[in-house]
């Protein structure tokens, strides 16, 4: 794990950043539909604010979009550079 962070943070690495950080932001999106569906079913209702919902499901979707655009963008680069 402790190498897993120094790739993560070196410049030179093979990890994406942003998919990264989007599955994380996702992974918090499910992580709170579960424990809402969990208390729930014992009766309790689960506050969550509104904006810090918003504020996973934004990131999830720009860090997601910003991946797919990288690689179309970057697909373009790699077709001439080949030529």
């Amino acid at each position: 794990m402790k190498n897993f962070f120094r790739e993560l943070i070196s410049d030179d690495n093979k990890i994406n950043e942003r998919s990264f950080v989007g599955v994380l932001a996702f992974a918090m999106m499910i992580l709170a539909f579960v424990v809402d569906i969990v208390t729930g079913i014992f009766g309790k209702k689960l506050v969550i604010e509104e904006f810090i919902f918003d504020g996973f499901l934004v990131l999830t979707s720009v860090a997601f979009g910003l991946t797919v655009a990288h690689k179309i963008f970057n697909k373009n680069d790699d077709n001439s550079a080949n030529n």
